[in-house]
């Protein structure tokens, strides 16, 4: 928008100086053509005269002038000689001009072209006695003035427009300024941020629609806010019943000895486990979004040592290695994340590739340090994803295909993408060497880390 608005400013310009500075130089080139064809009929009319007066005073007067006027100017004299004065000067050559001041006694004017002016301006004046006077006068120098009176008011226009493209893009970017911050705010609103407000200024029109976004965003904000804390007083009330629940169904288990009755119970504990993994998920998300903590430095080192630890036991039940490697294992670098995210990142990720992988596989977690940034990846050895399933991993509720048999909640992958994009890192997702997925994290190194 600012270009179109530079743009028709600079052509209202241009338009202006069309209208008012082509026509005062074609005004200045006529009466330059006119003050100088004036001035030389004048000269050879005052010629005319001294050529006409048939005596020798007036012949050697005429030499003489027709000499000075040579000297002092670019115009060359000719005369035709008469009864008594022959003066000593060049004599024209026969034309139709000549043939008109002779024989009709009319003065004749030959700029040597129709446009503007030709290398020379020839005047033919009569004389008495058949007789005329002919100045041959060069135009080179009133082409050089023509060019001094275009070149300059060229060099005029372009600085005027130089100028008003500098006024111009200062004025777009005043008019603009409004609608670049209700586009600011509509960008960080997309990205989430719903406490994004927009400053009421600029024009009426522009105050009344950002009036009306603040608005709306506020209404929105207040219903997504009592979304969450809905979704996290159900998560929270709903993990109690359901814990107890499960103890119950692991006491009817114990004292069943029908195996077909027992079958029921452990597909119903089945069933609370994963109802509990996903009101877990959800009370997760909804603090998630609520962000309720700020990111502060943490030792990633540390934190994936211990998630480690944890998973083991039940890798090795299935015998699952679990590696750790990468650049970044030694270094002990810091990050910036919110405490608690980088435990749930970890279970989360290491979870899925538990899900996904054989029995006997590898699961390989690196740590690399890469200027501004750490970036944490976890490999596995499974049947990896597709690029549509990719593209709808990070989706809510959305489940892939595992090798266990365990069915899981859909919001593992979405956790993990929240949990990280809040803290300021990216996750992505992609093909392992050899097969398998990659899930990717990179996060920011805390300044103390050292990269």
């Amino acid at each position: 928008m600012n270009r179109r608005l530079i743009r028709s400013y600079i052509l209202l310009v241009a338009v202006a100086i069309l209208l008012f500075t082509v026509p005062v130089a074609f005004t200045l080139t006529k009466q330059l053509r006119d003050d100088t064809e004036l001035s030389v009929l004048r000269e050879a009319r005052t010629m005319a005269l001294l050529l006409g007066g048939n005596d020798r005073i007036s012949c050697d007067a005429l030499e003489k002038v027709a000499r000075a006027y040579s000297d002092e100017t670019p115009g060359d004299v000719q005369v035709t000689p008469t009864g008594s004065c022959s003066p000593n000067l060049p004599r024209p050559t026969a034309n139709a001009a000549l043939t008109r001041a002779v024989e009709q006694n009319r003065s004749t004017t030959d700029w040597g072209s129709d446009v503007i002016w030709g290398k020379r301006l020839e005047v033919t004046v009569p004389a008495q006695g058949r007789a005329a006077v002919r100045i041959v006068y060069s135009t080179s120098h009133l082409t050089h003035r023509l060019w001094t009176i275009w070149g300059f008011r060229a060099g005029l226009a372009v600085a005027v427009l130089a100028v008003a493209a500098l006024i111009g893009a200062v004025a777009a970017r005043r008019i603009t300024a409004p609608l670049r911050e209700l586009n600011d705010m509509a960008s960080k609103f997309s990205d989430g941020d719903l406490t994004a407000r927009s400053p009421v200024t600029g024009p009426p029109e522009t105050q009344t629609l950002a009036r009306t976004l603040n608005q709306g965003a506020e209404r929105l904000d207040t219903l997504v806010a009592s979304q969450r804390i809905f979704v996290a007083d159900a998560s929270h009330q709903l993990r109690t019943p359901l814990t107890a629940l499960r103890l119950s169904l692991d006491n009817i288990a114990d004292g069943v000895d029908d195996e077909f009755v027992r079958e029921d119970v452990e597909q119903a504990t089945a069933e609370v486990v994963r109802m509990s993994r996903l009101v877990n998920g959800l009370l997760v998300l909804a603090r998630a979004e609520a962000k309720v903590t700020a990111a502060e430095p943490l030792s990633l080192g540390e934190i994936v040592a211990e998630r480690l630890s944890v998973w083991r036991p039940a890798a090795d039940e299935r015998g699952v290695t679990i590696a750790l490697g990468g650049s970044g294992v030694d270094g002990r670098p810091s990050v910036l994340a919110s405490p608690g995210h980088l435990d749930q990142v970890l279970d989360n990720v290491l979870s899925n590739a538990l899900e996904v992988s054989p029995d006997g596989a590898t699961i390989t977690v690196r740590i690399e340090e890469k200027g501004e940034e750490v970036v944490l990846s976890v490999l596995d050895q499974g049947p990896g994803m597709t690029d549509a399933e990719k593209s709808r991993a990070f989706d809510r509720f959305w489940r892939g295909q595992g090798l266990t048999g365990r069915s899981g909640s859909g919001l593992g992958l979405a956790v993990v993408k929240q949990l990280v994009t809040d803290d300021g890192g990216t996750v992505t997702l992609r093909d392992a060497p050899g097969g398998g997925l990659e899930v990717r994290i990179s996060l920011r190194a805390s300044p103390r880390s050292g990269g």
